[in-house]
């Protein structure tokens, strides 16, 4: 459902990624400990133009893991999910293993 949508300009499409909320072996985790705002990225705009008319890309693309900030964005509902729209410029980085 996710890919019907493509962002405008230079925003891009996330969901959020929920941290688990017990381990492997069942124990319970508090929800302070694991409060890190990230997401992976499902849809990207083509880019931006600066004031000249040059075609400014996006500098990530589909299936990166990204840290988003605390607040912002917008909420999307596309059938049973949620996902959120970002800007290129508010992501705070990506995230590797």
């Amino acid at each position: 459902m996710a890919k019907r949508l493509i962002p405008s300009f230079n925003r891009i499409l996330v969901e959020k990624i929920i941290p688990p909320s017990k381990t492997n072996s069942g124990i319970l985790l508090p929800e302070k400990t694991s409060k890190l705002n990230s997401g992976k990225v499902v849809a990207v705009g083509p880019g931006a133009r600066n004031r000249d008319g040059k075609h400014i890309p996006v500098s990530l693309k589909e299936g990166d893991t990204v840290l988003l900030p605390e607040y912002g964005g917008t909420e999307v509902k596309l059938g049973e999910k949620e996902y959120h729209l970002y800007r290129d410029d508010d992501v705070l980085g990506t995230l590797h293993d």
